[in-house]
């Protein structure tokens, strides 16, 4: 396969070559949005990182150091979220965007559909030194609930090593 050539225009990155309607619809990265593929920015640089992609800035390839400051600049947990993304979706979980539910990211199980199956979590990202209040735990929780999610937190310690949390709410 050849490597997926796609563009970035301020905060989106995309591509509407073969390559990436191929790699859509075989692996489930990144969502069609018109004629073009469009992508999260942990989606881009895991593709990156595996060599599937090459991001350009009109028609200037990015090289991989200033593409992570570049996209620094754009989000400051991005590092952060691409270490839970990748970690995830190399475990065989499909791992989408979850803006419009307030979180990092969907989790869906292995083998599913985005659009055909229900998400199973609704995953929320942090380094291990932030402080999570109640509130804060709350609020998290109450979001995976009212989605019909579990809710699963993902803490980076100093090491990049990842712990996750999952809290399912249970009928006594």
């Amino acid at each position: 396969m050849e490597k997926i050539k796609s563009q970035i225009l301020g905060e989106i990155i995309s591509s509407n070559n073969s390559e990436a309607h191929s790699l859509y619809k075989k692996s489930c990265f990144g969502k069609p949005v018109g004629e073009k593929i469009q992508y999260s920015l942990s989606e881009a640089l895991y593709l990156v990182e595996k060599n599937k992609m090459e991001i350009f800035s009109r028609d200037k390839k990015i090289p991989k150091k200033e593409l992570i400051n570049k996209l620094q600049k754009i989000d400051k947990k991005v590092q952060i979220k691409y270490l839970v993304f990748k970690d995830l979706r190399e475990k065989g979980y499909v791992v989408k965007t979850a803006l419009k539910f307030g979180a990092e990211f969907r989790v869906y199980d292995k083998g599913s559909k985005p659009g055909k199956q229900h998400a199973k979590w609704v995953v929320f990202t942090d380094h291990e030194s932030k402080k999570l209040t109640w509130h804060e735990f709350s609020a998290k929780n109450r979001v995976a609930h009212s989605t019909k999610k579990n809710l699963l937190l993902a803490i980076v310690d100093e090491e990049g090593d990842i712990t996750y949390y999952e809290v399912k709410w249970i009928k006594p």
